[in-house]
Order: structure tokens, then C-alpha cells, then sequence
């Protein structure tokens, strides 16, 4: 028996995967197998756009509907090969990592990454940062925006949105601008630490183009042809 799987609507999907449910006893409802399990799938894969192809989106199930399950964010990560890309000779890695409650109670801890670049009109090969420069980094004044808050001030959905055109790690980029310039910088991993009570209304409402999915037009049946009589012959 084939499930098919509805994804969350923080991004678009071209097709849908399917999970294969396990029999189960006849005592057992199986729609309840799926409930809870998360499934990874690539961001490319969920919006036909290779250049995300290094994003993995855990999506959790939390409701099963017919055919369909519906699905929330669980979760972010990056592939092995493109942090390994990122990294390169002569310059700092600064990492750091801050836990955030949104505004529909979703506590999530965001883990970002960042890289030191020659300022301008640089003549030193290297840009190595100092120990005081990455603790200032990591705690930007306050009149150069706070991104915690930031974070805190939306709800999941609209906070899941603001990591695909990583809008948060630019941001950052132009806080730290006055310390030590920064590029590359991404928010790499995101962990759901704890999630609020389930609500089907709210869930509905991330979903909200699930009531309008096309699913086909009835047709009327032709009619039926006489039956042929065996034995009988046509001039």
C-alpha cells in the first residue's frame, strides 16, 4: 500500500514522493504507522532548483488524510560536500549557534557559519581574525540588529522562508561589516528542540494550498455497446 506524501507549503513541490507503509495487524489503524516519521528530501527536489541541491529539509508527518500526508518543517541541514567547499586557505571560520523561540512556540536552535575576507584594497594575503574580533562577531552591538529577535519575531513558516535566499546570514554580513568583514555566511543546520501541542488548524493553515490540489474531473461513462451474438453474421 502506497501513501502518497504532502509536503508543507514553506516550499513548492513538483512531485510528490511516495512512503510505503508497512502491514500492519488488523487491530492496528495504519495511517498511525506514518504519523511522526520524518523523511529528508533535498530542497532542489521539493523546488526543481538544482542550486539548492546542498539544502536537506527534514519534513516531519503529523497528519494523514486519505492519501496524502501532511507534512511540517523539522529541521535543515547542510550536505557534507558543500561545507567542505566552503572552506578555504588563509582565512577564519567563525561558528556559532543560538537557540530561538518563534512566535507560534516552535523552539529551534540555528547554527551559523561564516567566513573572514580581505577588507578593501587589502595587500595581505591572509585575513586571519583575532580572538577579540570573533567574540565581537558573535555579539554584534545592539544598533546593528539583533538576529535572535529577528528570528523570534515570526512564526516557522515564515522564519522557514527567510533560510532558502539566506536573507539572515546577509544580514549578518552587513552587521559585522565595522569589525571584521565576513562572507559566506549561512545558516547551516536547523534543529527543532521543541514543538507545540499539534493543532490541526494551524497545520491546516501552513497547508493552505491543500484544499485547492487538483484532483481530477469526474467524466461520464459511454455508453454501452450491444453485446454481440455469437454465431451471427454481418453482410
Amino acid at each position: 500500500m502506497i501513501s502518497r506524501l504532502h509536503r508543507s507549503s514553506v516550499s513548492e513541490m513538483s512531485e510528490k514522493p511516495s512512503s510505503p507503509e508497512l502491514r500492519v495487524p488488523s487491530s492496528v489503524i495504519a495511517s498511525e504507522g506514518l504519523k511522526h516519521r520524518v523523511f529528508e528530501v533535498s530542497l532542489a527536489d521539493l523546488q526543481g532548483d538544482e542550486d539548492h541541491s546542498y539544502r536537506k529539509i527534514r519534513l516531519r508527518a503529523e497528519d494523514v488524510q486519505g492519501k496524502n500526508v501532511l507534512t511540517n518543517f523539522w529541521g535543515m541541514n547542510f550536505t557534507t560536500d558543500k561545507l567542505r567547499s566552503l572552506v578555504r586557505k588563509w582565512q577564519t571560520l567563525i561558528e556559532a549557534h543560538v537557540d530561538v523561540k518563534t512566535t507560534d512556540s516552535f523552539t529551534l536552535r540555528m547554527f551559523c557559519i561564516g567566513f573572514t575576507k580581505k577588507r578593501p584594497n587589502q595587500q595581505k594575503r591572509t585575513c586571519y581574525a583575532q580572538s577579540s574580533q570573533i567574540r565581537q562577531n558573535l555579539n554584534p552591538p545592539e544598533d546593528e540588529g539583533d538576529h535572535g529577535n529577528q528570528a523570534q519575531s515570526c512564526d516557522l513558516k515564515e522564519l522557514v522562508l527567510k533560510f532558502i535566499p539566506e536573507s539572515i546570514g546577509r544580514e549578518i554580513e552587513k552587521a559585522t561589516t565595522s569589525i571584521y568583514p565576513l562572507q559566506n555566511v549561512f545558516i547551516r543546520k536547523v534543529k527543532i528542540l521543541k514543538a507545540p501541542k499539534f493543532d490541526l488548524g494551524k497545520l491546516m493553515e501552513v497547508h493552505g494550498d491543500y484544499a485547492t490540489e487538483d484532483t481530477g474531473v469526474k467524466i461520464d461513462r459511454p455508453a454501452a455497446e450491444e453485446p454481440v451474438v455469437e454465431g451471427a453474421t454481418t453482410e
